[in-house]
């Protein structure tokens, strides 16, 4: 005897289910994604003690940094300086540049990474007696970059995004690695033992 028709519309019924459920959770992450990584600016962007550009994508990202410097008149710029092809504008300035100089700091990340710029940056401001900083950097980083900084130096730290021009392939590719840098991030915190004394 065949089994009830329902029986027979089981299986493609819940495949569809889990289509749609798998279809959803896409379409949540992709919005939530948008808020993380490019909806990012901040409602008001005030005065603080430097500016800091993190490494990588300088073209972009210097140009903010010299007009947050110049329009705030931020004492000092600070730039990492990485000797890479994506960072060629801000490693030429450091290469030219004479040093000391007050209004100039560059830094090289040991680990090329932003977690090394973390504690770089925790490191600067102590030395420095800076209080606030502003952090240049790509509107994809924003949201990581600024959990890093939060979680290695007690100074206000104010991030400031750059916007790139990204087809909508390289905006997935930076969503997926940005989403899994965020939850590394959360889940290996940077400098806790700084923070808390241990």
């Amino acid at each position: 005897m065949p089994p009830p028709l329902p029986a027979l519309n089981a299986a493609p019924r819940r495949f569809r289910w889990a289509l749609a459920a798998a279809s959803g959770a896409v379409m949540l992450w992709l919005v939530v994604a948008v808020q993380l990584f490019v909806n990012v600016d901040p409602l008001g962007v005030h005065r603080t003690d430097a500016v800091i550009m993190l490494g990588g994508a300088a073209s972009e990202r210097l140009p903010v940094a010299q007009k947050l410097q110049r329009e705030h008149n931020v004492p000092v710029l600070v730039l990492s300086h990485t000797d890479t092809l994506g960072n060629a504008a801000a490693d030429d300035i450091c290469n030219s540049a004479t040093f000391p100089r007050p209004e100039l700091v560059c830094f090289r990340p040991s680990g090329m990474d932003t977690r090394s710029e973390a504690v770089i940056i925790a490191d600067l401001a102590d030395a420095n007696g800076w209080k606030s900083v502003s952090v240049v950097t790509s509107s994809y980083h924003v949201t990581r970059a600024g959990r890093l900084l939060k979680q290695c130096t007690t100074a206000d730290v104010q991030m400031v995004a750059s916007h790139p021009a990204l087809s909508p392939g390289q905006w997935l590719r930076r969503f997926v690695i940005e989403t899994g840098g965020l939850i590394d991030a959360s889940l290996r915190p940077e400098c806790t033992d700084q923070r808390t004394g241990m």
